[in-house]
């Protein structure tokens, strides 16, 4: 019988299985490697030499260098929604209370969210193209013979600095987000100004303010290990480079919005 009329031979339904359920498990993969370096930066972060200048520079980069865009998307974050607020507010003469709904939104949910969706696309694009970068140049492979852990060396720093940034940040975005609204709602708005801070004083609490800082912390430290894993493992040189970069942004930002649901659900449950 001619080869070109030789029956079709059906596909096999385990093929088909495996075929659906093989990026699954690509990604459960992906999940493991992440936790074996975050497993190899804190074994390593922990032994000398400690390279403190390494972690300064990690955290000015995370920090300061993401300091205007946190300060600008904060204040208009904040005004407006102070302008929408008010007006939803006044159907029912409750725009003092407008100052207190907004420290809440800001500090429990939108602060650290927002903050570490922006800094995901400044800072963790950044780490995966800098890995990325050394990782094709062989760069990487340079330090391993010089006896230099490379995890040590570039990963660990900027895990610490994702850490303890973004919560410092985190509160640069409630203030300037609490700005912002009190010049809107009272300056353009005309909301009585002592309703309006009273009113955050008595419902606003500590435990607020902790719950966003321990959802930043946590995103800090996911968004940096996401773009970190994705540059030290790029391969396919340049094309690469910019996969992984896009990986890292994508992964990122939708972690942080999964996990701010688990994150939320785990401190209610607790509180």
């Amino acid at each position: 019988m001619d080869a070109a009329q030789a029956p079709e031979v059906a596909p096999s339904p385990w093929r088909l299985v495996g075929g659906l359920l093989a990026p699954l498990a690509h990604r459960l993969e992906d999940f493991g490697r992440m936790l074996a370096l975050l497993g190899d930066a804190v074994r390593w972060g922990v032994r000398p030499p400690y390279r403190v200048h390494l972690f300064v520079e990690a955290m000015e980069f995370v920090g300061v260098g993401s300091l205007l865009i946190v300060v600008l998307v904060g204040t208009f974050t904040g005004m407006v929604m102070a302008l929408q607020g008010v007006e939803a507010a006044r159907q029912f003469q409750a725009e003092n209370y407008v100052g207190s709904g907004v420290a809440l939104t800001l500090t429990r949910e939108l602060a650290p969210v927002l903050t570490a969706l922006m800094i995901t696309g400044r800072a963790g694009s950044a780490m995966a193209t800098e890995l990325g970068s050394m990782r094709i140049t062989e760069q990487i492979d340079a330090l391993d013979t010089l006896a230099i852990s490379p995890v040590q060396y570039l990963v660990a720093p900027r895990l610490v600095a994702g850490l303890l940034m973004l919560p410092v940040m985190t509160l640069v975005f409630d203030v300037v987000g609490m700005v912002g609204a009190y010049v809107v709602a009272v300056g353009y708005q005309g909301v009585d100004p002592g309703p309006f801070i009273s009113n955050v004083q008595w419902y606003l609490e500590f435990s607020d303010v902790t719950q966003g800082l321990i959802k930043a912390a946590v995103f800090g430290l996911t968004l940096a290990l996401i773009g970190c894993h994705q540059g030290y493992t790029a391969s396919g040189g340049a094309k690469g480079v910019g996969l992984a970069t896009t990986r890292a942004v994508v992964g990122g930002s939708v972690s942080v919005l999964v996990l701010d649901y688990f994150l939320t659900d785990i401190i209610l449950a607790l509180t």
